[in-house]
């Protein structure tokens, strides 16, 4: 065995390696080799960290398409699940514009009934969008699955129509407001005219067929001065691009129709208002400004005569709209070719009372009991016209619709959903 004394023997005859200096060399190769692996342990645990932060990423991406984008295995399960019918003779509906007013009240009616209900909804921002997502919330609490989407998107109504057999579709998406489509025209084409298009075009594609309920206007019948108005009633002097729009919804209607055996009822709604309604609406504006203590403006027709409107409460339209779904009979083609003729059928859904601007006002001052500052002015040229008055004896005698809510009892239903959705207390409505 060699002693350490060797360590020190010279490796070449005639040179002399120092003590001192082997002992130092040593001591930093030591040190050396111990950072070298050290510094490789660390780049070894950052590669792993980086590894598992980039795989984590990627699961939450998967789970973020498995779950939320369109098209993907958990959306289709979602939306399958939604269509489920659960109740003898039910029917399955795709609603459009389901995050809506009328859309939200129709989908959760026709859910609680039993039947399969998948909606669609672009929750654009013509108003406040929170309102929309509101209702959304409240559709998903009764199991109802909303596709955010455009029906513009052929390729996902294609994927719907693929995934579920609808029986029925309730098209209620459209740009709504007279006044608004003096400053956006645009969005009413291509919501009103386009999107309805491309949503009959799937409808006419799928086999089978469904049948197709949708919302026109009591719009359409213009600068009509016969009253009560009927749908018989001549509709070719729209106002507003709004009530044009409309009334090119029930000409394309009845060429699809015509040519491809679909199944179309139209509905011409009056003046829907209740909880949950639409914020640009008089009624709804009327009750923000003056619970804030705002004045609002209220306008009058020609000679100082006052505006009315055949108000109909929302619970009512529903009926309408499901009776509607009921009655519709169905289509008749197959792979886009008409077997045979299809019912076309339009009816007027209103209250048959009219009430005047004013009076509405008074009521709405009973129930914050609050008094409205009031600014009276005449009537601009914006769309808007001087009364509305429906005929329901045709929806009366086929759909068996009959409105049971008058404005006074309505508004304190609204009232009172708007005090508890905004946070109001009757005292607090007082001062």
């Amino acid at each position: 065995m060699r002693g350490l004394e060797e360590e020190f023997i010279p490796s070449t005859p005639g040179k002399f390696k120092d003590k001192t200096y082997y002992s130092v060399n040593r001591q930093f190769h030591r040190c050396f080799a111990s950072t070298s692996t050290m510094f490789l342990w660390a780049l070894f645990l950052i590669a792993l960290t980086a590894s598992y932060w980039s795989f984590q990423s990627f699961m939450d991406s998967g789970t973020r398409y498995l779950s939320s984008t369109w098209g993907s295995l958990h959306w289709e399960k979602q939306v399958r699940d939604s269509a489920q019918i659960h109740r003898v003779n039910g029917i399955s509906v795709l609603v459009t514009g389901a995050a809506g007013f009328v859309g939200s009240h129709v989908s959760i009616a026709l859910k609680k009934r039993g039947d399969g209900v998948v909606g669609i909804d672009n929750f654009n921002n013509y108003y406040d969008p929170s309102l929309k997502e509101a209702r959304k919330n409240l559709l998903n609490s009764q199991n109802i699955f909303i596709v955010e989407g455009d029906i513009n998107d052929m390729r996902m109504l294609a994927k719907l129509f693929d995934i579920v057999t609808f029986t029925h579709v309730m098209h209620l998406a459209a740009q709504a407001g007279v006044r608004y489509a003096m400053e956006n025209p645009q969005s009413y084409v291509h919501s009103n005219i386009a999107g309805l298009v491309t949503l009959l075009e799937a409808c006419k594609n799928a086999n089978p067929q469904p049948a197709i309920v949708w919302a026109s206007s009591s719009s359409v019948y213009g600068l009509n001065e016969k009253v009560p108005f009927s749908e018989s009633d001549r509709t070719d002097q729209p106002a507003s691009l709004y009530a044009a729009t409309k009334k090119a919804g029930e000409e394309i209607t009845h060429t699809y129709n015509h040519i491809y055996g679909l199944s179309i009822t139209g509905l011409r709604f009056f003046t829907v208002y209740g909880p949950w309604g639409r914020p640009d609406m008089a009624y709804f504006s009327f009750t923000r400004n003056i619970l804030q203590g705002k004045p609002i403006t209220v306008y009058r027709g020609k000679n100082r005569v006052d505006l009315a409107r055949d108000f109909t409460y929302i619970d009512d339209v529903v009926k309408g709209c499901v009776g509607s779904l009921d009655t519709a009979g169905k289509s008749t083609g197959s792979g886009g070719k008409r077997r045979g003729p299809a019912p076309y059928r339009i009816f007027n859904l209103g209250n048959t009372s009219p009430v005047t601007v004013p009076m509405m006002v008074g009521m709405l001052e009973k129930h914050l009991k609050v008094k409205a500052k009031k600014h009276v002015l005449d009537m601009p040229g914006n769309g808007d016209v001087p009364f509305t008055h429906a005929n329901i004896s045709s929806a009366r005698k086929e759909l068996g619709y009959k409105p049971a809510t008058d404005l006074q009892a309505g508004l304190r239903k609204f009232v009172r959903w708007y005090l508890s959705y905004y946070g109001y207390s009757q005292e607090k409505s007082v001062k």
